[in-house]
């Protein structure tokens, strides 16, 4: 009886667990289909990848998902001024119109960086990562560069 109750249980937390991983899947997609157009102008615009900018927004904003891309139209952990503590959400995240604004504002800082113009064009986002990363875009940078580069390759991106 103790082993048809294990077996069970752990039949129950695998199912529990694919659904979560389809779950997450089907967010990512939607979110990169609402998101492609927009990443893919910036691209050309800024000469940053795509890839790259959609992949940093999906992580930083939990796939839209997240406090800040939901209530502040931020989708790439931005600090700055918001006006959101007149209704009671005190965050230090900037806040903008929509998401459009927040992904141009990404793009804009991004291409103020040292490394921007040795890498504007350059389409290996593993370089435009790493390059992030050191100009201290994360507080843990060899998780984030991980996180970022991973979801590239699983979103195929």
């Amino acid at each position: 009886m103790k082993m048809i109750n294990w077996i069970l249980k752990r039949k129950l937390l695998i199912i529990g667990a694919l659904s979560l991983i389809i779950t997450a899947n089907a967010q990512n997609s939607t979110y990169i289909n609402n998101h492609k157009s927009i990443s893919t102008e910036l691209s050309e615009q800024y000469g940053i990848p795509s890839s790259l900018i959609l992949a940093v927004a999906l992580v930083e904003s939990s796939s839209g998902n997240g406090k800040a891309a939901r209530k502040l139209n931020n989708h790439f952990g931005i600090v700055g001024k918001n006006s959101m503590r007149e209704k009671g959400y005190r965050s230090r995240y900037k806040q903008y119109k929509n998401d459009n604004e927040s992904f141009l504002d990404f793009c804009r800082l991004v291409s103020n960086k040292k490394f921007y113009s040795r890498l504007k064009d350059n389409n290996n986002p593993g370089e435009w990562v790493k390059a992030l990363s050191h100009a201290g875009y994360s507080t843990q940078p060899e998780l984030w560069e991980k996180k970022i580069l991973n979801t590239i390759s699983v979103n195929r991106l």
